[in-house]
């Protein structure tokens, strides 16, 4: 008879024992009692206890089986993409060294900085302890630990001491993918860093703002200040011409004073900030929409007595991610500021803060895309399952190989773009190229932004119940995923955006791109393994100039409703484009070629799907408001 029979025998023969007690004994008090005191003898059941400590559940065991973790490697040398990439088009030592020893320093010291960011999230600190108001933003010693180095890695700078040219915005855009997903959410405020720094420039970097841009795009920790961008208020974000309520009043010696409540102020710690207000005149009055914003620079700053100048802190806000980064309501009640844009141009100079922004939030959108996609695969080599490691399950390999081409897909995107700005910059862009980048920019934020949050979601699955457990860290990939289809414009608005590119240049973008694409096409016409995806790409190219053609003859609702479509296939074909492309040049891998293969499975042209099934038709936004509106009769 086994040891476990002769204890559950006496536990039913013996009713409540001293053993059972009814209630069991704490683990500890049993454990203690297999040590018989001097001149006494243990009893049986004592030795019965003692037989059974080998059980692997008895007492304070838990058994011997622990799963093991993905581990992070260094994500610049585990990117066969990256690399590649680079070995084509910046094959320069300089940088290579430099991501991969960045990547290093991602691995052994910012992710654990990134995670101290994500379990110890700001707070306000509205009072010192003797009543007096200080609106202090109280952060994790690891997120100022991100701002020095963000300084030290020149991860603003090197886009504007551009020492590799044409190409220097893609390699900072390389350093800034190896960074975001372990930056504890720093890099938003980079990028409005960096956006802040690119309309300076643009503008003229003179007195107030000389010193400013200095700050922004310095490698000394010291000197290195970010900035914020303060435009969100209680009517809306995107909206801008009719939701800005702050008013700046004129002073004497030429500056300004802000009166307003701003609604939504991401890395509210910054050292300075970009604002809309209306300029008001000496009767108070200002002018309304679009053409009475402005565009100021403040300084954050504090009093003697360590107050705010003309700043309250309202309260920070509960957000669902990107939790790492203090955004707050602001209520601006004599913010000093000085006047950056012409009087009224103030929409029309943060344009270029737009497509620097947009930029960033692609890239931090392709880089969360491979971060979930290098832990799972490392995963699926250490978690067994029905038998055998996930990674010799077919199904799994189906699943991560699709994640993987989405991924792959939206890094060639992103970068596309990060070089025509890099070429606009260096004033070497074409025509052609100033187009694209125009078209492009709105298209890549809101495709990818979709992209990350549905890849990420599918990175968590893989990891099964672990994905949603909290302490493993990869559910705050997903929550701040999230942000990537909102901030800077919603996948609606930037589909509108889209239309406006297209009206503006009087259908000229739309012309580059389809000559751009035909032009990566022809590169491959000579390579038989790609001849179905180039095909594929060349017909859905074709369905979408013949839908822009009939669109251009109906009444503009109807491009209106065909907008989210029509960015989509524009994203697709092209991406599918870039896929091939890659795929041809002398050092690519049979793995490139299946890439290109596997993303032109897809309807690679939406629009003229949904076209060909009434979906843009009159009758559609009635109906369509029916259903959303339906009530029980």
């Amino acid at each position: 008879m086994s040891v476990r029979t002769v204890l559950l025998n006496r536990r039913v023969a013996g009713g409540c024992s001293k053993v059972w007690c009814g209630v069991p004994r704490p683990l500890v008090h049993i454990r203690s009692a297999s040590v018989a005191e001097p001149g006494t003898r243990r009893s049986d059941e004592e030795h019965l206890w003692e037989a059974a400590s080998h059980m692997p559940f008895s007492r304070a065991r838990i058994g011997s089986f622990f799963q093991e973790r993905s581990v992070l490697r260094n994500p610049f040398l585990e990117d066969t993409l990256l690399r590649g990439y680079l070995r084509r088009h910046l094959p320069q030592e300089a940088a290579l060294s430099d991501l991969c020893a960045f990547g290093e320093r991602v691995v052994n010291e910012v992710d654990e900085w990134g995670r101290e960011c994500e379990v110890t999230p700001p707070r306000l600190v509205h009072f010192d302890p003797w009543g007096c108001r200080v609106d202090h933003i109280v952060t994790s010693p690891a997120w100022k630990r991100m701002k020095d180095l963000s300084a030290q890695e020149g991860l603003v700078a090197i886009g504007y001491e551009r020492s590799f040219g044409e190409w220097s915005r893609v390699y900072q855009m390389s350093k800034l993918y190896i960074f975001s997903p372990s930056s504890g959410l720093y890099t938003c405020p980079l990028a409005m860093t960096d956006g802040a720094a690119k309309v300076i420039q643009s503008i003229g970097a003179s007195w107030p703002v000389d010193e400013a841009y200095s700050r922004l795009t310095t490698r000394q920790p010291e000197r290195f200040w970010t900035s914020g961008q303060w435009m969100t208020e209680r009517q809306g974000g995107s909206d801008v011409g009719s939701g800005t309520e702050t008013v700046a009043v004129p002073q004497s010696d030429g500056s300004y004073k802000l009166h307003g409540f701003k609604w939504f102020t991401s890395a509210t710690d910054a050292d300075m900030t970009l604002t809309l207000a209306r300029v008001q005149d000496t009767t108070g009055a200002t002018t309304t929409g679009s053409r009475g914003l402005s565009l100021f620079y403040a300084e954050v700053s504090r009093d003697e007595g360590g107050r705010l100048r003309g700043i309250e802190v309202q309260r920070l806000k509960d957000k669902l991610g990107t939790r790492q980064m203090p955004t707050a309501e602001l209520l601006l009640d004599g913010l000093p500021a000085h006047r950056l844009s012409e009087e009224g141009r103030g929409v029309a100079s943060i344009a270029n803060m737009l497509t620097i922004t947009r930029i960033h939030n692609s890239v931090s959108a392709a880089a969360a895309m491979r971060r979930v996609v290098q832990l799972a695969r490392d995963y699926a080599t250490r978690r067994s399952a029905f038998g055998k490691l996930l990674k010799d399950h077919p199904l799994h390999m189906q699943t991560l190989a699709r994640m993987e081409v989405e991924t792959r897909g939206a890094f060639l995107l992103v970068m596309d773009v990060c070089r025509l700005l890099g070429r606009e910059e260096s004033g070497m862009a074409t025509q052609l190229d100033t187009h694209l980048l125009r078209l492009l920019t709105p298209v890549v934020k809101l495709y990818t932004g979709k992209q990350a949050v549905a890849v990420v979601s599918e990175g968590l699955e893989s990891f099964g119940g672990q994905g949603y457990i909290e302490d493993t860290g990869l559910p705050g990939l997903l929550r701040d995923a999230q942000v990537l289809s909102i901030w800077e414009g919603t996948t609606n608005v930037l589909s509108l955006d889209v239309l406006r590119c297209v009206a503006r240049s009087s259908g000229m973008v739309l012309h580059a791109y389809f000559t751009h694409v035909k032009s990566l096409l022809a590169g491959a016409s000579s390579v038989s393994s790609l001849a179905p995806a180039v095909n594929t790409v060349d017909g859905a190219l074709s369905e979408l100039q013949k839908f822009v053609e009939v669109a251009a003859t109906r009444a503009p609702t109807y491009l209106e409703l065909a907008a989210r479509d029509l960015a989509y296939s524009l994203a697709r074909i092209y991406t599918g484009a870039l896929l091939i492309d890659h795929a041809c040049w002398k050092g690519a891998s049979p793995s490139d070629t299946y890439a290109a293969l596997r993303w032109c499975e897809q309807d690679l042209c939406p629009v003229v799907t949904k076209q060909a099934k009434g979906c843009y038709d009159p009758s559609t936004p009635p109906l369509d408001a029916a259903l959303v509106y339906d009530q029980p009769t």
